[in-house]
């Protein structure tokens, strides 16, 4: 039976409802981010907004102020959920390197046998023009691709992705390119929540220490909750706060979280700043690109391709022909030598191999040198080559077989 993509995905990435949903492989970290939501801001309706329900009764406002928080937050709860889910810009890896960038490079070249055999390499960067400028991209060993622009490789995800700005653990979800709008809205939209609690807590406080004409102490007592919400909301304003604020000066300079903090000694022109207002728009006024994976699409199968030939596998091909080179000079060798042992006695022999030298390849020369010698052994091909029974007949001196 024939499986989908997200059944043989090669990222770590967790997938839900059959494919539709699409998380980081931290995805449990969600739930602490929901839970950090969702009990302060019950806390906040049942301890507080409850109360103020009547505080301002000509207008009915005290339950604009109870509606206003569930309304807010699930409006956070919906942001949370869309930078999550959803793709954030993942780059389809290929089953092959692409073939098309591999090429000969001779002055690399090796000798090997004797010739030059050129090496083969590959790119390992390469140029492509962004606003009239060249910019350098890399390629990626595990996706076997050279990155878009702005693209990078999530170590933890195990994906490339357009412009990554970073993996947040919060989300449980990388931010690039589809769902960085999603996630800032999420983050200031979690600034104001912050804001607001912390607004209605202290006017409850200020409300009750009117009620009992007493010291901001006596009304702490009366609600500690209200005193728990303050703190609660004052320091994650310091994350969430901070974290809008920082995201606002990436937009209006064009930047991603990533390249900030690579190259921010490298004093390099930004080729992406188009000017505040448009890098604004840029992010918030373009449509979301379509996502290049159908997570849900039956997957195809692998079709193996015959692989490059290699350096080494080069080096292994032309050592094999010198090796048969070599085999068939030796046997030429042994069949001449096997010759030269039916003679009668070693004068014989050497009168026939200094008539015949002319014959014996130049380059194996020292080996018919080695039966002359008397001081020398013979080569073992001359030991297999002549028989026993030759020997016993006295035909070849003894010590040739040494």
């Amino acid at each position: 039976m024939a499986k989908r993509v997200y059944e043989v995905w090669k990222g770590s990435n967790k997938f839900f409802l059959g494919g539709r949903l699409i998380f980081g492989p931290d995805a449990r970290s969600l739930l602490i981010t929901l839970l950090l939501i969702i009990v302060p801001v019950i806390i906040f309706c049942v301890f507080v907004a409850r109360h103020l329900r009547h505080e301002f009764s000509p207008y009915n406002v005290g339950y604009a102020i109870f509606a206003v928080a569930i309304l807010f937050a699930i409006h956070v709860l919906v942001l949370l959920l869309l930078t999550s889910v959803r793709d954030p810009g993942i780059v389809p890896r290929n089953a092959h390197p692409p073939e098309e960038e591999f090429r000969y490079d001779t002055s690399a070249s090796v000798e090997i046998g004797g010739r030059q055999t050129p090496s083969l390499q590959f790119p390992r960067t390469k140029e492509v023009m962004v606003n009239g400028v060249a910019v350098r991209v890399k390629y990626c060993d595990t996706c076997m691709l050279y990155r878009p622009p702005r693209c990078s490789h999530c170590s933890i995800c195990n994906n490339c992705v357009e412009r990554f700005d970073h993996h947040c653990p919060w989300v449980g979800q990388c931010i690039g390119l589809r769902n960085y709008r999603y996630f800032f809205y999420f983050v200031s939209s979690a600034t104001l929540l912050c804001i607001y609690v912390f607004a209605m807590s202290a006017l409850y406080i200020k409300i009750l220490m009117d009620d009992h004409h007493g010291t901001v102490w006596k009304a702490m007592k009366e609600s500690p909750a209200s005193v728990i919400l303050m703190a609660y909301c004052f320091i994650s304003l310091w994350f969430v706060g901070g974290l809008t604020g920082f995201h606002l000066y990436l937009i209006s300079t064009n930047q991603t979280t990533y390249e900030n903090f690579r190259y921010r000694t490298d004093n390099r022109v930004n080729v992406y700043d188009r000017g505040c207002l448009n890098n604004f728009l840029e992010v918030f006024a373009t449509k979301v690109k379509p996502s290049r994976n159908n997570f849900r699409a039956f997957a195809r199968e692998e079709v193996p391709r015959a692989s490059l030939p290699t350096t080494r596998e080069v080096e292994v091909e032309d050592m094999g022909e010198d090796r048969r080179a070599k085999v068939e000079d030796d046997l030429d060798i042994g069949g001449d030598l096997l010759k030269i042992s039916q003679r009668h006695n070693i004068e014989d022999i050497e009168a026939d191999i200094r008539s015949r030298g002319s014959d014996v390849i130049h380059n194996n020369s020292s080996e018919a040198d080695s039966v002359l010698g008397s001081d020398r052994r013979a080569p073992t091909v001359l030991g297999t080559q002549v028989g026993e029974g030759e020997v016993r007949a006295g035909k070849l001196p003894q010590r040739f077989l040494e």
